[in-house]
């Protein structure tokens, strides 16, 4: 018989995310210590092969600042770069998780992709779970490889899996409508 965990339980059948505008503007974020066990927690993810396909980035201040200017530079239409850039001009703390899949013949790239978007969602998870809003809000500028590699550095076999935002919450929003169990899942048995 499973040995359950109604805490943990309770938190993941409630757990949402808080949007990025609802934060605190100029609140508290985590500081290095706070954000070091957030992060601990958040890489205890599926990694086959032990291959760490990942990497992160945390991001304060002027660095999120200069996102934004990066967003603005890549030659979009003024509402698209108004709006790549406001992620950035808002943000107190983000945390990119760059998928960095390795050489590995036995753990198929998808795999290694999956392991860092479930490390997205363990951050986020982990951030809600000390008490913090996070936010998973990537935007669009980090899906253009120029932007990605200016930013972060990345090599034409990585790619920016997602931008975690964490910081205070402010106005509670209300949850969104979920998924109908009958309508997504299929069940077969015998």
């Amino acid at each position: 018989m499973p040995a359950p965990h109604p805490e943990a339980f309770a938190f993941l059948s409630t757990r949402r995310s808080h949007p990025a505008k609802a934060f605190v503007q100029g609140g508290p974020t985590p500081d290095r210590a706070a954000l070091e066990v957030i992060l601990t927690a958040a890489l205890r993810v599926p990694d086959h092969g032990k291959l760490e396909p990942w990497r992160l980035i945390v991001l304060r201040g002027a660095a999120l600042r200069r996102l934004g200017d990066l967003a603005a530079d890549l030659g979009a239409d003024a509402e698209m770069s108004a709006k790549g850039r406001a992620i950035y001009d808002t943000s107190g703390l983000a945390v990119a998780v760059i998928s960095s899949p390795k050489e590995q013949p036995k753990v198929p790239v998808v795999e290694q992709c999956a392991s860092a978007h479930a490390l997205c969602l363990n951050l986020v998870n982990a951030a809600e779970a000390q008490g913090w809003g996070a936010c998973w809000l990537t935007g669009w500028p980090a899906h253009d490889p120029r932007w990605a590699a200016k930013a972060f550095g990345c090599t034409e076999a990585e790619q920016v899996a997602g931008i975690v935002h964490i910081g205070t919450v402010g106005a509670e929003a209300p949850d969104r409508p979920r998924p109908d169990l009958a309508r997504v899942v299929e069940w077969r048995e015998g």
